[in-house]
């Protein structure tokens, strides 16, 4: 089986993050990135699929060089080769972002390709869904389990109150994965050594034939959320105060 995983390179989640001179985004100068988690879970649940049914496991990734680093730890943990498409997606929205995504894939022709359910960094969640679209695959979302059958596979995807779905599709397809799909693994020492000498295809947009357009959904501002406290002290009976919370928390606050 050939799994072709999607990997974005994000800022790290305790990054303490400052709005950039523009306005419109963060300052990336100084942050550390790492991989997207529900990302990181893709790729959990393609080695897993990989060490049970055997075949290649692909990881694909576009961003800037240094997306390299999150590669090569991807590869570390046990995926035989790499794409870096070498195009900065912080200029793109989903669409234009899948456009360049889908193209690579085709070079691949894989019976199955895994993405992150979303983003943390801007948490569209449409990128995989899009890429689906594109490619003419059959696909589903929120996936925490995929079970090969013949002709097929069977997967679970999660829903409300701890409620499951099980859903038989046809590969090729693609899953939009969930963050807590299995155990994450860290790469071992013998892994990391591997991966120097593994194998990533470096590709730009032309080299694709993939127009870069202008993002047809554009960030006008960025901006951090103002901290508010303040407190309030009902006066009155036990029954009074109870009367006069209910009604603050329906009404003011509408959380019931």
């Amino acid at each position: 089986m050939k799994i072709v995983v999607a990997i974005k390179q994000v800022p790290v989640r305790d990054s303490e993050l400052r709005i950039a001179s523009t306005g419109k985004w963060i300052e990336e100068a100084d942050l550390v990135y790492e991989a997207n988690e529900p990302d990181a879970y893709a790729l959990e649940a393609a080695l897993q699929l990989k060490e049970l049914h055997g075949g290649e496991t692909i990881v694909l990734s576009a961003g800037p060089p240094r997306a390299l680093q999150t590669i090569r730890e991807a590869l570390a943990k046990g995926a035989d080769r790499a794409i870096h498409i070498e195009e900065d997606l912080g200029a793109l929205d989903p669409l234009a972002s899948a456009r360049l995504l889908a193209a690579a894939v085709r070079t691949e022709a894989p019976d199955l390709v895994l993405t992150g359910l979303q983003s943390d960094d801007l948490g569209y969640g449409q990128t995989g869904v899009i890429l689906a679209e594109l490619l003419g695959l059959p696909h589903s979302t929120i996936v925490m389990q995929v079970e090969v059958r013949e002709g097929g596979i069977r997967i679970r995807r999660e829903l409300e109150n701890g409620w499951y779905r099980y859903v038989d599709m046809p590969l090729p397809a693609l899953l939009a994965i969930q963050s807590g799909f299995g155990k994450l693994r860290y790469p071992t020492l013998m892994g990391i050594k591997k991966a120097r000498t593994r194998e990533i295809r470096r590709l730009t947009a032309a080299d694709l034939g993939v127009a870069v357009e202008s993002a047809s959904v554009v960030i006008e501002r960025a901006y951090v959320p103002e901290r508010s406290k303040r407190a309030q002290l009902i006066a009155g009976s036990p029954r009074e105060a109870a009367e006069r919370l209910v009604e603050k928390l329906r009404f003011e606050a509408r959380v019931l």
